[in-house]
């Protein structure tokens, strides 16, 4: 009897843990399957954030390409106009020119066209000449058809001898003064748009020769008109 005991209790002890083994291993394979799931989950999360990532990047570089290619149109189509305005200057100013009076120049700051103050004042004096008015216009012809929308500084320079004879204070006043003229003259008598024009006395400070001669005093003894490329808002 004791035997049989025994034997039936060992057999539920048996039955019991197989049970236990066979529900552990079902939640095994439950968890297998819940991780196997989450990884497939995670795999197609992270490779549907590597494209959008991918599609973002591609966008950016497409919007920069863009960007780039329109900056280089615009800066083509200014190089342009900068250009077609210095070859309608140089047949205008021909005479100037080939008298070595006047010259054109394509620089970092834009087309600068030099003037040697002899063609627009007297010495000492501020007041434009008739042989610099019709300069001038040839200019503000170019400026008003073929640059509309650049800006344009005029400069004044003068030689380094002081001011002896004259009223002005110095070299300073004489050639803010001569800008001044020139701008005016192409506001009141050429119809260029004030908001276009800057006007800047340098005095001696700038030179392009020696003041040591008389020619070098002669060529720093200038009136330069610079065109801004039109993205440009003042001269630096």
């Amino acid at each position: 009897m004791v035997v049989v005991s025994i034997l039936f209790f060992s057999g539920c002890t048996t039955l019991n843990k197989a049970k236990q083994a066979d529900a552990l291993s079902q939640e095994l394979a439950v968890q297998k399957n819940k991780m196997e799931k989450m990884k497939i989950e995670n795999e197609a999360a992270l490779e549907k954030a590597k494209r959008e990532c991918e599609d973002k990047l591609a966008q950016l570089r497409n919007k920069k390409q863009e960007e780039v290619k329109e900056f280089v149109e615009k800066k083509n189509r200014e190089l342009s106009d900068l250009e077609k305005a210095k070859i309608e200057l140089e047949k205008r100013l021909s005479g100037e020119i080939g008298e070595y009076k006047a010259k054109l120049q394509m620089t970092e700051r834009g087309l600068v066209v030099t003037f040697l103050s002899e063609i627009f004042f007297d010495s000492g004096k501020d007041i434009i000449k008739s042989e610099g008015e019709n300069a001038l216009q040839q200019v503000a012809e170019v400026l008003r058809k073929e640059v509309l929308d650049s800006k344009i500084a005029v400069e004044g320079h003068t030689d380094s001898d002081p001011i002896r004879y004259s009223g002005w204070k110095s070299n300073w006043e004489l050639s803010s003064a001569r800008s001044l003229a020139v701008v005016h003259f192409f506001i009141d008598q050429c119809g260029v748009s004030p908001e276009r024009l800057s006007a800047v006395g340098v005095a001696e400070y700038s030179p392009v020769k020696s003041n040591e001669t008389a020619e070098g005093k002669r060529q720093n003894r200038r009136v330069e008109i610079v065109i801004l490329p039109s993205s440009l808002k003042k001269v630096k």
